[in-house]
């Protein structure tokens, strides 16, 4: 998240924060109520510094959490970078918020991801109310990296896709502006 901090500090004023239980060096997350504390504390923070829209961005389950904290707080969209769609232990489908949700969001998807089948995904983006856009990251697993099998086949680099992916980020942020 550190890579993606600075990357995104290029495109604006980015405030990151680690949830309670990675500041106590626990390796549990906390519950959800102490999450959404943690984002809100991080929103009112980067409202604060704002002098423009504010976008929720944040990597599985940061993300996911974005999404819950977009429900009740205004912000101009949401980016999830690698939505556990699917819960890790047991496989359950984590679709509730993305039906509920109203704001905009920006899906960012890597094709060897198993927490977020793209099959699964479009079925939810569907049924979905919210306006929503995927980047799919052809060879991409959970964290956006490429294989080496598809460095190797397309003779891309990783800073290659992740500058396509900050670029759709930009562009998806634009778009949200230009729909207000």
């Amino acid at each position: 998240m550190l890579a993606w901090r600075d990357r995104l500090s290029t495109r604006g004023d980015v405030q990151a924060f680690d949830y309670p239980y990675m500041r106590a060096g626990r390796k549990t997350p906390d519950r959800l109520p102490a999450l959404l504390e943690a984002h809100r504390t991080a929103l009112a923070e980067a409202r604060l510094r704002a002098g423009g829209p504010v976008y929720l961005i944040g990597k599985s389950m940061g993300g996911r959490i974005g999404c819950h904290l977009a429900l009740e707080e205004e912000v101009a969209g949401v980016i999830c970078l690698g939505y556990p769609l699917q819960s890790g232990s047991t496989g359950a489908l984590r679709d509730q918020v993305l039906l509920a949700l109203k704001r905009p969001i920006l899906f960012v998807q890597g094709t060897r991801d198993p927490l977020c089948p793209l099959d699964q995904l479009a079925s939810v983006r569907a049924r979905m109310t919210a306006p929503s856009k995927l980047l799919v990251v052809e060879g991409g697993n959970h964290s956006l990296e490429i294989s080496a099998k598809q460095r190797k086949a397309t003779g891309e680099t990783q800073s290659i896709v992740d500058a396509r992916v900050l670029a759709a980020i930009g562009t998806f942020a634009e778009g949200c502006q230009d729909d207000r």
